[in-house]
């Protein structure tokens, strides 16, 4: 198999690049399998799945170097990994950035919110200043090990303080050195627009969440506009929600797994999904095999 290619050289393509959210083994290998170029680890997701609790600040830059850890392990594709603030101050930041990096992720989401942060959907927004929020940045830029390690900076300014404050926050990102600029949360297609017209030329990331604050639109539509990275990171999870939802009320009405409205994977196909034949061949070629059969 072809190795994947690094997140700047498929930026530098034609187009707009589609990430899906993963935040587990399981998704990370289903998204490879899908055929999508790279991949976007999810702090919502994350945070929902091995804590079972909301985005709000409350996962550990330790919990999510785990999930970074797993991601990695689980595909060979390129991702962006979400860093939250960073986990505290500019110290902090340079840790994140170089654990992230050495974990393996292909590129860290640092963005500018108050400790503690939320999802970039959600009310009560606040950030910090924006020379405090340009340092980190600039602290990012500095502590990464290479220019294959992506910097993406975003700004939850529009919330906070309006379109205007987070357009010149995102002109200072730009110039802290950070590589993909991510205004979250644009309120209509107009503002959206006024991003794209604004950095032309500079790769630019919109964050579509079913439901969000942000009109819904599809890659073609976003790179129309100027967009390079289309990013869809709830939509593995919201589904997997609703088909566990759907799942496990039939196993509670019907007493038996099968028969629910959503598909099953078939064990088998599951089984090669999560590598089985892998683990044979290693205990065939290592005499495990045989041992079995005693």
């Amino acid at each position: 198999m072809a190795e994947p290619k690094k997140l700047r050289a498929l930026l530098e393509q034609d187009g707009c690049l589609t990430l899906p959210g993963v935040y587990d083994g399981i998704s990370a290998r289903m998204a490879a399998r899908c055929g999508f170029d790279a991949l976007y680890m999810t702090g919502y997701g994350v945070v929902a799945s091995a804590l079972g609790v909301a985005d709000a600040g409350t996962a550990t830059f330790t919990e999510m170097l785990d999930r970074v850890r797993c991601i990695a392990g689980a595909s060979s594709l390129p991702f962006i990994a979400d860093g939250d603030t960073g986990y505290g101050g500019l110290l902090n930041v340079d840790r994140t950035v170089r654990g992230y990096a050495a974990a393996g992720a292909s590129g860290i989401q640092l963005e500018d919110q108050e400790f503690p942060k939320k999802c970039g959907h959600t009310e009560f927004r606040r950030v910090i200043p924006a020379e405090d929020a340009i340092a980190k940045i600039r602290v990012a830029v500095d502590a990464r090990p290479s220019r294959d390690f992506l910097i993406v900076a975003r700004t939850d300014a529009r919330y906070a303080e309006g379109l205007d404050s987070a357009l010149r926050r995102a002109e200072g990102f730009l110039e802290a050195g950070a590589d993909v600029l991510f205004v979250e949360s644009p309120e209509s297609l107009e503002e959206l627009r006024r991003v794209a017209e604004t950095f032309k030329g500079v790769p630019l990331l919109a964050n579509m969440v079913e439901g969000g604050r942000t009109p819904y639109l599809s890659t073609d539509e976003l790179a129309g506009m100027g967009f390079k990275i289309a990013l869809y990171p709830g939509s593995g999870f919201l589904t997997a929600a609703g088909a566990l939802q759907s799942c496990y009320r039939h196993l509670k009405s019907a007493g038996i797994g099968t028969g629910a409205e959503v598909p099953m994977l078939p064990f088998s196909e599951m089984n090669d999904l999560m590598g089985f034949p892998a683990v044979h061949a290693f205990e065939q070629r290592h005499g495990l095999a045989d041992r079995h059969k005693e």
